[in-house]
C-alpha cells in the first residue's frame, strides 16, 4: 500500500516505504482526519514525530505548513527512509531527524516543547502508555495547551492516570483510533 503526502506543497508526493516489517504506516484517510481535526492550527506550529517510521505524519504537518518538524527514531532503515522522503518532498530545511531511543530522548532536560506531539510507535507493546506517561512526567516536551495525539489499535485503550496531560478526544477509524491529550495549566 503506498502512502503518500495529501495535501499542502508537497501533496501527491508518494513516499518510501521502511524496508522490512518493522514500521506500520498510518493509512491516508487516518492521516487525513487527523489533519482535518488540527486544521489551521498546524501552520507555523512546531511538531515532534515520535517512533517517526516513514516520518509520513511529520512531512504531512510540513507540507501543510509547520514551522518545523522533528523526527524521533531509533530504527536506522526507517532513519534512512525519513531522510529519503524528506528529500524527495523538499521539506528537509524545516527538519530534524534524530537517530535516538524515544524513552531516552523525552528523559532529556530542558528540552524544545512542541505543539504537537504524535506519538505511534509498535502496537500491543505497551509503549505508547509508555511514552505518555514519559510525557506526563516531563510535560515541558509539550508547550502549554499542547496536544498529544497517541496512534493506537482501540483494543489497546487502557485508563491512563495523569498529571499533566488530559485526555479530550479519541476518533477510532477501523482499527486505528487517534486518542488526543492536551496538557492542562497548572497556575
Amino acid at each position: 500500500m503506498p502512502i503518500r503526502v495529501i495535501a499542502g506543497t508537497a501533496k501527491g508526493r508518494k513516499l518510501k516505504m521502511v524496508p522490512g516489517s518493522s514500521t506500520r504506516p498510518v493509512m491516508d484517510r487516518v492521516k487525513e482526519a487527523l489533519f482535518n481535526i488540527l486544521g489551521q492550527g498546524v501552520v507555523d506550529s512546531t511538531f515532534l514525530d515520535l517512533f517517526a517510521g516513514t516520518g509520513s505524519v511529520g512531512i504531512e504537518a510540513l507540507s501543510r505548513g509547520a514551522a518545523l518538524a522533528r523526527f524521533v527514531e531509533n530504527h536506522p532503515l526507517a532513519v534512512r527512509t525519513i531522510h529519503e522522503n524528506l528529500a524527495h518532498t523538499r521539506l528537509a530545511n524545516r527538519a530534524q531527524v534524530l537517530r535516538a531511543n524515544v524513552f531516552v530522548y523525552l528523559r532529556t532536560p530542558r528540552p524544545d516543547p512542541f505543539e504537537y506531539i504524535y506519538v505511534a510507535p509498535p502496537q500491543y507493546l505497551g509503549l505508547w502508555k509508555e511514552t505518555l506517561l514519559l510525557l506526563d512526567e516531563n510535560p515541558e516536551h509539550v508547550q502549554e495547551d499542547g496536544i498529544v495525539i497517541v496512534q493506537i489499535d482501540p483494543r489497546e485503550r487502557q485508563e491512563v492516570s495523569l498529571q499533566h496531560l488530559q485526555p479530550y478526544d479519541a476518533r477510532i477509524y477501523g482499527k486505528t483510533m487517534l486518542w488526543f491529550f492536551e496538557r492542562v495549566s497548572t497556575g
